[in-house]
C-alpha cells in the first residue's frame, strides 16, 4: 500500500458498503468535499466509469478534456478504496521494473514501457497545478538499502532508469542516507528527486472536483450491480442505470465478482498503515531533514513519510486474501520502532488497512472486453503513479491512439496456481521465501 493500501475504487458489488471513508488519518484531515447524488434514474452518456478512485478519476479527466460526456459510479465515496488510504508516495516505474518487462517482451518493445515509466508522477503534478489541488505535494523519494545486495540492486536501478530518461537520481552512501533519514537501519540508498508524496485522499477529492468542473457527474453510494453487455453497454445500480457507448471498469481490489474474467488472474491483498500523533518541528526535522518519503528494498517492504502536520505515516505488511488483521499496531508499530527507536514514547493516533490487487506477474493488467469495455487493474502495490498513467492510456485508446494501451494489453498474465482457493497459501509461501532472502541478504 505504498500505493499501497491499494485499490482504485470501492466495491461495486458489495452489499451495503460503508457510507463513510475508513477511519484513517486521511479521512480525519480531508478537505471539504461536495455532497454527491445517488443515481436514481435511467440516464445515457458517452462513457460510464465504475469506480471513483485514481484510475476512474484519471480516465474521466482525460476524456472530459477531450470532449466526451462522462458518468462515474462509485459504490461508496470518492477515494474510498486505496486511492484514499494508501501510503501517499509517488514512486516511479512499475511493481516489476523495466528490465523484467524487457525479458518478457524484448528490448525493442520494452523501450515504450521505459518511456512511460516516469509519466504517472508528471500527470499527478500537472493535475495538482492545473486544478489547484491542495494535497500537501512534496518532492523527493528515497529507496533505502538494508544490505550490500540491495545496494547493488539500487546501482543497477539507477543505471536502468537513467537509460530510460530519468536524470534526477542520486546514489547515497551510508553517511549520506543517514543525512536524509535518521536511522541506523540502512547501508545506503537511491534518491529520486522526481518522486515525492501527497495526501492521497485530498488528491482524489481534488481530482473529483476537477471532473465536476468540466461537466462530469459522479454518483456516490451507487454500486454497479449488473452489466448488460452490448453496443451500447448498460450498467445497472440499485435504483437506476447508465446506458453508454463505452464502459471503463476501475474497481480493482474492490470489484468483487461483477466481472468474473477480471477476477481470475488477480488476488486482493491487505496492507496496514499507522499515523503517529503530531511530532514537534524538531522531532520531524531530525527524522527526515529533507522531508523525503522513504521505502526500503525488501520484497515485503516498509514505507514511511511525514504528513503535512508532522505525523509519521508508516506502513507495511501484507495480508494475502485481504483479511483485516485484529491488531494493526502489533504488526506495524514494531517495524516503526525498529527503524526509529527514538519514537518509543510517541503515540499512534490512527491505524487503518486497505486492499490492493496483486497479479501473479506483479505487472498491471489492462485491456478491452468486446468492442467497448475497457479495464485496468492489478497495480500490485504500485498504483499511485500507474493509475494516473492508465487513465491517460485508456483515453488515448478511445480516441484511436492504441499503441501505448496495446503495449500493456499485450503483457501475458497467468492465473494463480490452484485458483482462488490456493492463491493465498501459495502467495504466502512465496512471500516467506523472499522474506528469508531479504533477511539474510541472499
Amino acid at each position: 500500500m505504498q500505493e499501497h493500501a491499494g485499490s482504485q475504487g470501492a466495491s461495486q458489488s458489495m452489499q451495503n458498503p460503508p457510507i463513510e471513508h475508513a477511519a484513517s488519518y486521511y479521512a480525519a484531515s480531508a478537505n471539504a468535499s461536495a455532497q454527491r447524488d445517488v443515481l436514481n434514474e435511467d440516464i445515457t452518456t458517452d462513457v460510464c466509469i465504475i469506480g471513483a478512485g485514481y484510475t476512474g478519476l484519471s480516465s474521466a479527466l482525460h476524456l472530459l478534456e477531450a470532449g466526451f460526456n462522462v458518468i462515474v459510479l462509485e459504490a461508496a465515496k470518492v477515494g474510498w478504496g486505496a486511492s484514499g488510504r494508501n501510503g501517499g508516495q509517488i514512486v516511479n516505474s512499475y511493481s516489476r521494473d523495466i528490465d523484467v518487462i524487457e525479458k518478457t517482451v524484448g528490448a525493442e518493445s520494452a523501450k515504450l514501457f521505459g518511456e512511460m515509466a516516469f509519466e504517472g508522477g508528471k500527470i499527478i503534478r500537472e493535475r495538482v497545478e492545473k486544478y489547484n489541488i491542495q494535497c500537501d505535494l512534496k518532492n523527493g523519494g528515497v529507496f533505502a538499502a538494508l544490505n550490500a545486495k540491495q545496494m547493488r540492486e539500487l546501482e543497477h536501478q539507477k543505471a536502468l532508469w537513467e537509460r530510460h530518461g530519468n536524470n534526477q537520481l542520486e546514489l547515497l552512501d551510508t553517511t549520506e542516507v543517514r543525512s536524509v533519514v535518521d536511522t541506523q537501519s540502512y547501508v545506503g540508498g537511491l534518491l529520486d528527486k522526481s518522486g515525492g508524496h501527497i495526501h492521497p485522499l485530498n488528491l482524489a477529492l481534488g481530482e473529483a472536483a476537477a471532473v465536476e468542473s468540466l461537466g462530469g457527474k459522479i454518483y456516490e453510494h451507487s454500486a454497479a450491480i449488473r452489466i448488460e453487455r452490448g453496443e451500447p453497454v448498460k450498467v445497472f445500480t440499485d435504483k437506476g442505470s447508465v446506458t453508454a457507448s463505452f464502459l471503463i471498469v476501475a474497481g480493482n481490489a474492490y470489484l468483487g465478482g461483477l466481472m468474473p474474467e477480471l477476477r481470475a488472474k488477480s488476488m486482493p491483498c491487505g496492507t496496514q498503515v499507522i499515523a503517529t500523533e503530531p511530532l514537534t518541528d524538531t522531532q520531524a526535522k531530525s527524522l527526515l531533514p529533507q522531508d523525503y518519503c522513504v521505502e526500503d528494498c525488501n520484497y515485503l517492504l516498509d514505507y514511511f513519510r511525514l504528513s503535512g502536520d508532522n505525523r509519521l505515516i508508516y506502513g507495511g505488511g501484507v495480508v494475502y486474501g485481504a483479511r483485516d488483521p485484529a491488531d494493526i499496531d502489533a504488526i506495524i508499530r514494531p517495524k516503526m520502532l525498529q527503524t526509529f527507536p527514538q519514537l518509543s514514547h510517541v503515540k499512534v493516533d490512527y491505524r487503518w488497512t486497505g486492499n490492493f490487487l496483486m497479479t501473479l506477474s506483479r505487472l498491471p493488467q489492462m485491456g478491452r472486453i468486446g468492442s467497448n469495455i475497457y479495464y485496468s487493474q492489478g497495480c500490485s502495490g504500485h498504483g499511485v503513479t500507474y493509475t494516473h498513467l492508465a487513465g491517460r492510456l485508456i483515453s488515448e485508446m478511445m480516441r484511436g491512439q492504441a499503441e501505448r494501451f496495446d503495449a500493456f494489453a499485450s503483457l501475458p498474465h497467468l492465473p494463480f496456481p490452484g485458483g482462488h482457493k490456493l492463491s493465498v497459501p501459495f502467495s504466502a509461501l512465496g512471500a516467506w521465501y523472499y522474506t528469508v532472502r531479504d533477511k539474510f541478504g541472499i
